[in-house]
């Protein structure tokens, strides 16, 4: 990581690389029907203090977050609201682009400045510091908002001290709580939350959120937007990954070599650690990482779902899925080198493809 310039704000942990952070964008795709239940929901006066916003990774959970947060915060009073839109110069556009509004509070991963990289998770410090906005009357009357982004990092003691916050909280106060595998939040924060699960998006929104985006990613060929889409799955941040540092072709190879599991050429593993290693590989890394977790969730929830995977075949899959989770955050945690964990992880889906078959 190129070090900063004096004064220079520090990376946001929850800003896809250099694409533009949830709160800045305008428009959100895909999601209609969602939009128009929170706007009645608030309009009849029966709006609920925490929402669980779930989904696949990429389709939109923290643009949704951070629009229904700019609409309350700009709309007070919901009489004759037809829409979430708020015009981008409305004063509260401005506040919120730059993280300056007074009722709102945002919970993600914060920036170390010692070790100049972010902490692994959202800890207890951080969820208690939130808490005195909930301590002092809204501006306007309005609400007072946290927007946690996201669930899956807080530690334990981060999520008991957000389970005390959310279980009696102040009027006119809401939660908004982005989840990327909701199924695993603490049963007793899913209970007290209006669970919001987005679907996946269709390709041609896919498609219409990149070109707004701007370059580099409005500038790549229809036919590699047409490929990245489809070997993302329709999510746009795999999109936007495989697009970047060779994803394309890397995302090819190891479609090829985990369809041909538990046979594996290790001279292919190699190369394909040599390439995502390196501190230069970090697009190439994430494209790895994205793929094999695509996979696995394929493995695990569409024979789940499908109702045609046996639990005993199933359960390698979800172990090594667990393990590579668990070991991703302690390689990004420590600095750790990239190489032996790449080489680590065909190990194990090696391991988990043959348990599977006995």
């Amino acid at each position: 990581m190129a070090p900063r310039a004096a004064g220079e704000a520090p990376p946001e942990s929850d800003r896809f690389e250099e694409a533009p952070h949830p709160r800045e964008a305008s428009n959100l795709y895909g999601h209609a029907e969602t939009e128009s239940e929170f706007l009645q929901a608030y309009a009849s006066g029966r709006l609920p203090q925490a929402f669980l916003i779930g989904g696949p990774a990429g389709v939109g959970k923290a643009t949704l977050a951070w629009r229904f947060a700019r609409f309350l915060l700009a709309n007070p009073d919901p009489a004759g609201a037809l829409s979430l839109d708020v015009p981008p110069d409305h004063p509260v556009a401005h506040q919120i682009s730059a993280l300056s509004h007074p009722d709102l509070v945002l919970l993600r991963r914060e920036w170390n400045e010692k070790s100049k990289r972010h902490f692994t998770d959202i800890r207890a410090e951080d969820v208690r510091a939130a808490q005195h906005l909930f301590h002092q009357a809204a501006g306007r009357g309005g609400y007072r908002i946290c927007i946690l982004d996201c669930v899956e990092d807080l530690n334990p003691y981060g999520a008991n001290a957000l389970l005390k916050l959310i279980e009696e909280p102040p009027p006119r106060s809401v939660f908004l709580i982005v989840a990327h595998r909701p199924g695993r939040v603490l049963p007793t924060i899913r209970s007290r939350c209006r669970k919001i699960i987005l679907k996946a998006l269709e390709p041609g929104d896919v498609a219409r959120v990149m070109t707004s985006l701007g370059p580099p990613w409005s500038e790549a060929s229809p036919a590699d937007v047409q490929a990245a889409i489809a070997g993302s799955r329709a999510s746009l941040h795999g999109a936007l990954r495989l697009l970047e540092g060779g994803g394309l072709e890397i995302d090819e190879r190891l479609r090829r070599m985990l369809e041909e599991l538990p046979r594996i050429d290790w001279r292919a593993v190699e190369a394909i650690a040599d390439a995502a290693a390196p501190p230069g590989g970090a697009s190439a890394y994430e494209a790895l990482l994205a793929s094999v977790y695509d996979w696995l969730q394929e493995k695990v929830r569409g024979g789940a779902l499908a109702g045609t995977g046996d639990p005993r075949r199933l359960a390698p899959y979800a172990a090594a899925w667990e393990k590579l989770s668990e070991a991703a955050r302690e390689t990004e945690a420590l600095n750790l080198d990239k190489r032996p964990f790449i080489i680590a992880i065909f190990s194990d889906l090696v391991a988990a493809a043959r348990a599977s078959a006995l």
